[in-house]
């Protein structure tokens, strides 16, 4: 998938995966690797984003 297309929390949580050393879109219970990952993005974004910001890039969802 293009980064283009992919969301802040995708592209967040692919270099999680990444830095712990896994492939990324290897597949674990059934889904990419990355989507392990998912709430440790989510922690870091909200931190660094404002409340608004945040909200709007959760509600896009994962992908």
């Amino acid at each position: 998938m293009p980064i283009t297309t992919q969301s802040p929390r995708e592209r967040a949580a692919r270099a999680l995966a990444r830095l712990d050393g896994h492939p990324e879109d290897t597949q674990f219970e059934g889904k990419p690797m990355w989507h392990d990952y998912l709430e440790d993005a989510d922690t870091v974004l909200e931190a660094a984003l404002s409340a608004e910001e945040w909200a709007r890039i959760k509600a896009e969802g994962p992908t």
